[in-house]
């Protein structure tokens, strides 16, 4: 790879998705040089907080993991250190890994403006030149070309023949298409309601709008400000969100979706 600058490709693990609140598990580092050397930094941290089941299944890193690492507070003056005057690079470092470690070097006391820096984001370049449509898929998956796209009887016979050559390649003759019913994505971003307005982290309930968004949980606002609740259970929410607003007010607080609480 030819270079004119060193570039610091990363990636974080981290106790979740939420780039506002969650922490970092685990910082990984390779640093490439014009003249073809190259460095790396590997850290393990203690995120503060437990790391959910769910997440911990993902990443491969469980709480007795990190119990004795290093805060990232104690390690931010050496990661920053490591980056130097560097360019960046990472898949979706631009959405996600960049904007939180900034915020945790920002709780450690440490500058880090990455946006003045080029950025080299292989997910973005994946997404501009490798098309993920259904006729992407057609080629992908059937080795055709889909003739007639966007017209609709077209695109469902192409996803008949899709889904087949899924069954073939991903699930059980035998069993047909219901081989391909646990086929889903792992979802840790644990929104409590179909329109994200709330949102599991560390076992409580946040809003994320309004005044209060990613401030204070739930709980907490019952006793900081219960008027505010009110006025939400009074709003055009669904009853879902009116039934969880009106019985943490009555002393009943909503329950994580599991045991150990959400990333």
């Amino acid at each position: 790879m030819k270079l004119n600058r060193p570039l610091v490709v990363l990636d974080l693990e981290t106790t979740g998705t939420w780039v506002g609140k969650d922490k970092i598990v685990e910082v990984g580092m390779v640093k490439l040089h014009p003249d073809g050397r190259r460095e790396e930094y590997k850290q393990r941290v203690n995120p503060g907080i437990p790391i959910p089941p769910r997440v911990s299944q993902i990443i491969g890193i469980t709480d007795a993991d990190v119990k004795d690492a290093p805060a990232f507070s104690e390690i931010a003056p050496a990661v920053v250190g490591f980056i130097g005057e560097a360019d960046l690079g990472g898949f979706n470092v631009e959405r996600f890994d960049l904007i939180l470690l900034e915020r945790e070097l920002f709780e450690a006391g440490v500058k880090f403006d990455w946006r003045r820096r080029t950025i080299y984001d292989a997910q973005k370049v994946y997404h501009l030149h490798e098309k993920r449509d259904l006729t992407a898929a057609y080629q992908f998956y059937c080795g055709k070309v889909l003739e007639g796209a966007h017209t609709a009887m077209a695109d469902a016979e192409a996803t008949v023949e899709i889904l087949a050559a899924q069954i073939d390649r991903y699930g059980k003759t035998e069993e047909g298409i219901e081989s391909l019913r646990d086929f889903d994505y792992k979802r840790i971003d644990d929104y409590f309601d179909d329109e994200r307005k709330f949102r599991w982290w560390n076992g409580k309930l946040y809003p994320v709008f309004g005044k209060y968004a990613r401030k204070y949980s739930v709980e907490e606002l019952v006793e900081k400000d219960p008027n505010y609740l009110r006025w939400l259970s009074g709003t055009d929410f669904p009853p879902k969100v009116k039934t969880m607003l009106e019985g943490a007010l009555a002393g009943r607080l909503p329950t994580p979706p599991d045991p150990a609480g959400s990333g």
